[in-house]
């Protein structure tokens, strides 16, 4: 475990943020900051500027996944900032891995919370509304302009939190905990 201490760092950092967005809706920049750069620091006094450069590749990783979705108004910019800091910690690999299992982890929160509530119907057809919207406006800027109005009438799932499940799932996995 001693080894691994990094691992430990972001798993702690995660479930300090999923905790936070979970009561707040909101991952703070005193919490991502900090991740991120410290990231970039570790990396570079344990592996040089070799891995300074895998470092920063992680953090861009890390925003373009989630990027699209905040773009379009999908998302809040502190989700994306933590997902860069995983990427700035575990780098470009790593960082996709624990993306994809987030994603998965992400939509299955968001459907039991639809049909615990009872609004499956109408939430289904939201999402159909914005999917068209997606394919049809194509302007991100008129996108998040909507998301923004619809915004009132929507769950909102604290993606910090399906971050926090998906990436320490795929660190479990991964085997890099022990």
């Amino acid at each position: 475990m001693v080894e691994n201490w990094p691992i430990w760092f972001v798993t702690v950092t995660l479930v300090v943020a999923a905790v936070i967005d979970g009561l707040q809706l909101k991952v703070p920049n005193w919490i991502t900051f900090p991740m991120i750069a410290s990231g970039w620091i570790y990396s570079t006094a344990a592996f040089g500027w070799e891995g300074l450069l895998w470092s920063l590749l992680g953090t861009v990783v890390g925003l373009a996944l989630l990027m699209p979705a905040y773009a379009i108004g999908g998302m809040g910019a502190g989700d994306v900032k933590l997902l860069a800091g995983v990427g700035a910690w575990v780098w470009t690999t790593n960082t996709f891995y624990a993306f994809c299992l987030s994603a998965v982890i992400g939509g299955v929160i968001a459907v039991a919370m639809v049909v615990l509530r009872g609004v499956w119907h109408k939430h289904r057809a939201q999402f159909w509304m914005i999917l068209h919207e997606i394919g049809t406006v194509r302007d991100p800027e008129q996108l998040a302009a909507i998301a923004a109005d619809r915004k009132s009438s929507m769950m909102l799932l604290p993606y910090g939190i399906p971050i926090a499940i998906g990436t320490i799932a795929y660190f479990a996995w991964a085997g890099m905990l022990l």
